[in-house]
């Protein structure tokens, strides 16, 4: 059946866990290619890392050309005893659809096929114009087999697309409250602090990196790097663990370690972000502590979808099933609409995301129900 149900339950029951595809893009294969799709499946590689699966599939020739974008991996499901429906079991229960994934985001990706199903049914089995679908197995690991270089195949080819929904768990109470219009951007790095090691009973022969690296976590976290502005709240740098190796109690440590995240927004870019707390170190070192940055690498800028026409024709779509008018917001992690906005125009709406990750992971039948009729309509009203 291609209804968005039977549709989740399959991608439920395919263990996905990064970077495994476990068959996963096999059941949009299926289903897309039957429906007269032009599907490619494509593998990425790079050294270093796994090998990942990717999928595009597309249907039509002409503009306009609108992209439903989105992942078939999943997080661990942790201690499956622990669920009370089997975490690739795809039960459901009481009206609730229970799996990993279910929200995160193999729902999403079920109510956008059956509802593009739907739509080509009604509409002679043609757009007017064209639809694709962008799906990757490597969002929830490290981000670079996945979309990407999916985005970078697809323009290689000569695919240009006007707009793109990622059907991410957008909605924060009840489906239609959020819409994802961007997102701010998400920096790494390690603060290391250099010392001397040596007996506690001799500090005078030592050098002690703790107090020093619990000054500087201060520091570099006390004062705000900006006050946010009408697109993005705050940005914001949160230590996240603080190490020194050390099983002893009478040994001061040679060293000590802090690692840290950075969500940033557009006031900011990577290289003015880490030039800010670069010079912030630099200050707070004076000429005793020796410490340094190790900067991790940054796929995750920051970006906004202004709101105009296409924003509209979704809000509308939304308010015709769910009588709400959703917040445009950046709030939230970052997902693969960051690598989609160089592109074109992108935002994000799926599901409920309450449980996503959690034990128990689940969302409403009636939610997935809601989400295809929002589908459907976007669709309508875009070839319309």
């Amino acid at each position: 059946m291609n209804d968005a149900l039977s549709i989740a339950q399959d991608l439920l029951r395919c263990p996905s866990v990064t970077p495994a595809d476990a068959g996963a893009l096999g059941v949009l294969e299926r289903l897309l290619g039957d429906a007269g799709f032009d599907v490619h499946r494509i593998t990425f590689s790079e050294e270093g890392t796994s090998d990942i699966d990717n999928l595009y599939a597309r249907i039509g020739t002409e503009a306009p050309h609108i992209s439903f974008a989105g992942h078939t991996d999943v997080v661990p499901p942790g201690d499956e005893a622990a669920w009370s429906h089997g975490a690739f079991s795809g039960d459901v229960k009481g009206g609730l659809l229970y799996g990993r994934g279910a929200v995160d985001m193999k729902g999403g990706i079920a109510c956008a096929v059956a509802a593009t199903l739907d739509y080509l049914a009604a509409n002679g089995g043609k757009p007017k114009g064209s639809i694709s679908f962008l799906i990757t197995g490597d969002e929830e690991g490290i981000a670079v087999n996945g979309t990407v270089k999916l985005l970078q195949w697809a323009a290689a080819r000569g695919e240009t697309f006007d707009h793109c929904i990622v059907g991410e768990p957008s909605n924060v109470e009840e489906m239609g409250d959020t819409i994802k219009i961007g997102r701010r951007g998400s920096q790494s790095g390690t603060l290391i602090v250099d010392g001397v090691q040596g007996h506690v009973a001799y500090p005078h022969r030592a050098s002690n990196p703790v107090p020093d690296i619990a000054a500087l976590i201060v520091a570099l976290s006390g004062d705000p790097l900006d006050a946010g502005n009408a697109q993005f709240q705050p940005s914001n740098l949160e230590f996240t663990s603080v190490d020194v190796g050390n099983t002893a109690t009478n040994v001061i440590p040679a060293q000590a370690g802090a690692k840290f995240n950075i969500r940033f927004n557009d006031h900011h870019t990577q290289e003015s972000l880490r030039d800010l707390i670069d010079k912030r170190l630099v200050a707070a070192t004076g000429n005793r502590i020796r410490a340094h940055i190790v900067w991790e690498p940054c796929n995750a800028d920051s970006f906004v979808t202004r709101p105009g026409a296409f924003t509209d024709l979704v809000v509308s779509a939304i308010e015709e099933v769910t009588g709400r008018k959703p917040d445009l917001n950046t709030g939230g992690g970052t997902s693969d609409a960051r690598f989609i906005t160089r592109y074109c125009p992108v935002i994000e709406f799926g599901l409920v995301g309450q449980t996503m990750h959690q034990i128990d992971e689940r969302t409403p039948v009636s939610d997935l129900e809601k989400l295809t009729k929002i589908y459907r309509g976007v669709l309508e009203r875009y070839f319309g």
